[in-house]
């Protein structure tokens, strides 16, 4: 699927991480990627991540997947959402959502949630920490936008669910097939199934928290420090008073600490293998009976240059060093166009990918 009617320079400069921006069916052709059946079939799965809130008259419930397929049958009346996490990895059509937004970086993109709701449906008024791109599939969905929120918007009493306790609404618009809704971080908003069959793609990105990124990063640097890496002070002089922590003491455990935590390329390093982490891995590796490589729509690609003549892929959160037709070849990889023919250079990358399942060969007759 391409975009026929967007523009990404005036969404960028205009919209992202500013305001919502509501674009009616953009699509050269709009054709939903998924059948509802097959998306109840994805959450009764074990090792897919899945969801089901039901509205019982403002009683929220959730219940975690796996679902079983026998309590499709026995929701009743009341509004109910299915929600399934990470359906990229699973259904190539959706993944193929995922090509027309290049114009953001790849490390940015999550995953693709897909939801289906009965009329009345919803997960109720609430905000999320990351942008959004909330595309839909069939049926209607009635979007509320409200205010932006932080940590001290008050929230209901719940023990699964981040419901927000006033909603105020300043729009509200009604999304029709193909129709799409991007909303910025910490953005109240709310969607309602109006009718039943209502599917919508939600393509999240990611938004790592400062926490997130030291707690992840000294744990990598942990593994790598030795023993012996410790305090000393060969030009300690008499104190005037012992309980003194002196100036110059405090200056070496602080350069320390800061010249293991600055080293940008360590960084750079760390951080191009711990984004392209899968959240769940999966074996898409068998043939379906001239072989062609294409990438895994489960693995996650991204690349650094470390300088202008070397680069650094990342994939599933391994790192190669390339050089040569290698890098050009591994630059390409990155894209989300179709494989160029390898050159012979490439062939132990070509290999090692393989070797993880991040390449698929297909072989065709």
């Amino acid at each position: 699927m391409q975009f026929a009617d967007f523009d990404p320079d005036s969404f960028l400069r205009d919209h992202w991480q500013k305001s919502p921006c509501l674009i009616r069916n953009p699509w050269t052709h709009w054709s939903n990627p998924l059948d509802p059946d097959d998306l109840a079939g994805l959450a009764c799965e074990d090792e897919i991540d899945s969801r089901l809130v039901i509205n019982k008259r403002g009683d929220w419930k959730l219940r975690h997947g796996p679902i079983p397929e026998k309590a499709f049958a026995k929701l009743g009346k009341h509004p109910w959402t299915l929600l399934v996490q990470g359906v990229d990895r699973y259904v190539p059509e959706v993944a193929a959502l995922r090509t027309p937004f290049g114009f953001i970086p790849d490390w940015r993109i999550d995953d693709v949630m897909v939801s289906y709701a009965s009329d009345g449906g919803g997960v109720g008024p609430h905000f999320d920490q990351y942008d959004v791109f909330l595309i839909q599939g069939l049926g209607t969905r009635r979007w509320q936008i409200g205010e932006l929120c932080d940590a001290a918007t008050p929230l209901l009493p719940h023990d699964d669910l981040r419901l927000l306790a006033d909603f105020q609404p300043t729009e509200e618009w009604r999304l029709e097939p193909g129709d799409m809704l991007y909303i910025p971080p910490r953005i109240a908003h709310n969607g309602v199934a109006v009718g039943d069959d209502c599917m919508t793609y939600s393509i999240g990105f990611r938004a790592p928290s400062r926490a997130d990124l030291i707690t992840h990063y000294a744990d990598y640097l942990l593994e790598s420090l030795p023993e012996d890496d410790r305090y000393t002070d060969p030009d300690l002089t008499r104190a005037a008073n012992p309980g003194e922590i002196s100036a110059a003491a405090l200056d070496r455990l602080h350069t320390m600490l800061t010249d293991t935590l600055t080293d940008r390329a360590a960084f750079a390093r760390w951080f191009g293998s711990y984004t392209t982490i899968p959240k769940n891995p999966v074996d898409n590796a068998q043939a379906d009976p001239t072989p062609t490589l294409t990438r895994n729509p489960a693995s996650r690609f991204a690349f650094i240059r470390p300088t202008p003549d070397t680069l650094t892929l990342f994939v599933d959160g391994v790192a190669f060093d390339c050089t040569g037709e290698t890098a050009s070849f591994a630059e390409q990889l990155c894209t989300n166009t179709p494989l160029p023919p390898a050159p012979a250079a490439a062939t132990p990358l070509i290999n090692a990918l393989l070797a993880q399942s991040s390449l698929i060969a297909r072989v065709h007759r």
